[in-house]
């Protein structure tokens, strides 16, 4: 890189001003790509350290000239940066209520926070917008879809045909490294090789239900992406045959969306971000659903801050595990990481074997599979209490 195009890369990023020390102008795209920049980080909305002094540019507060930034922003950046600065916008300059107003939706870069944001004003929708709100959506959760299904599809299979492991299986149908394990002591060392008294095989695939999943979603307002990630996860699950997948979302009061599982649109419609949270009265719902605990999943997915009752909380999951329930404890389903959370309650649930790691949609079909199979989960190294 030249010492120009360092120049010019610092002036964009300092704003302007004889504070910047670089004594660089912008012309033509330059200056229209500063503008964009100057009206959601510029001093007077907030913004600091770009030129330190005030600018008269801005968004104002009228769906048009937000709508026209939207526009700008995407021809000068990728969709990355589109997708944050929107967020910034959103976050920074209250502008919520605008997206209530359909010009300003077929204007916006779709992702999952932009979906979270207008989850969070569902019931302040009007019905003007409804549907094209509902288009955004859909575009978001199709993508994710295509992106996650496939998969999520093919190691769940892979984890029940292994679960269901038969003793006499044919040759193709031998797990080897099983087996091997499994004929350690029969090892020879004069011919150096295993003599293997008990092969052990993957089970065929039976179109019966082998493993029932049930995904209990806190809908808390710091919970969105989660709440849009664990939706497009159950309707994947519910469309497997040997699964038999249960949605619920709860704040203080619990609601089950498994009815609704052939779309996910229609499940994270029927959520209600924000409110306080009951943990404990979302399992007990949970548990009273279980019919077959040594062949059930459980999932929470929560920031364990819990409003309800602490010591019956954790006492439902001692139960549940007791009972051959496999339960698994999520902090976060999305690619943000762990966000706040409960750290007392974490540390209470990993006592009781079941730690709480937050978790990302990638790994998510392994950590199903590791619960399927009654294995240790894979939890990531960031993981605060194992």
């Amino acid at each position: 890189m030249n010492d120009d195009e360092r120049l010019r890369r610092w002036r964009l990023v300092l704003g302007g001003g004889e504070a910047d020390g670089t004594g660089r102008a912008l012309a033509g795209t330059d200056a229209a790509m500063d503008g964009t920049l100057a009206a959601l980080y510029g001093e007077r909305n907030g913004g600091q350290g770009r030129g330190g002094r005030d600018r008269s540019a801005g968004l104002g507060a009228s769906a048009p000239s937000v709508a026209r930034w939207l526009g700008d922003i995407r021809t000068y950046f990728p969709g990355p940066v589109v997708q944050v600065m929107q967020r910034d916008a959103i976050d920074r300059l209250g502008l919520s209520t605008l997206l209530l107003e359909p010009e300003m939706l077929e204007a916006v870069e779709a992702d999952v926070h932009l979906v979270g944001t207008l989850l969070s004003l569902n019931k302040a929708m009007p019905d003007a917008t409804r549907e094209t709100a509902r288009a955004v959506v859909r575009k978001v959760v199709d993508d994710l879809e295509k992106r996650l299904a496939t998969r999520t599809r093919a190691t769940l299979t892979g984890a029940l045909d292994r679960s269901a492991r038969v003793s006499r299986p044919r040759h193709r149908d031998i797990d080897w490294d099983r087996t091997v394990r499994a004929n350690l002591k029969n090892y020879l060392p004069e011919y150096r090789t295993v003599v293997p008294e008990r092969l052990i095989g993957f089970g065929r695939a039976a179109q019966s239900v082998k493993k029932d999943v049930v995904l209990c979603i806190d809908q808390s307002g710091s919970m969105a992406a989660s709440v849009v990630y664990a939706s497009v996860f159950g309707a994947v699950l519910a469309s497997m045959r040997s699964i038999a997948t249960r949605l619920v979302v709860f704040d203080t009061a619990v609601v089950d969306l498994t009815d609704q599982l052939d779309d996910p649109v229609d499940v994270l419609f029927g959520t209600q971000l924000g409110g306080g949270t009951d943990i404990n009265r979302a399992l007990a719902y949970c548990q009273s659903q279980i019919t077959r605990p040594a062949d059930t999943v459980v999932v929470l997915i929560s920031d364990l801050y819990e409003g309800g009752i602490r010591d019956e909380m954790l006492k439902r999951v001692a139960a549940m595990k007791a009972s051959g329930v496999q339960f698994v404890a999520l902090l976060a389903l999305s690619d943000e990481g762990a966000p706040a959370y409960d750290r007392e309650h974490a540390a209470a649930l990993a006592a009781l074997g079941a730690p709480a790691f937050a978790c990302t949609p990638d790994l998510f079909p392994e950590v199903m599979a590791a619960a399927i199979e009654k294995r240790p989960l894979p939890i990531p190294d960031m993981v605060t209490h194992q």
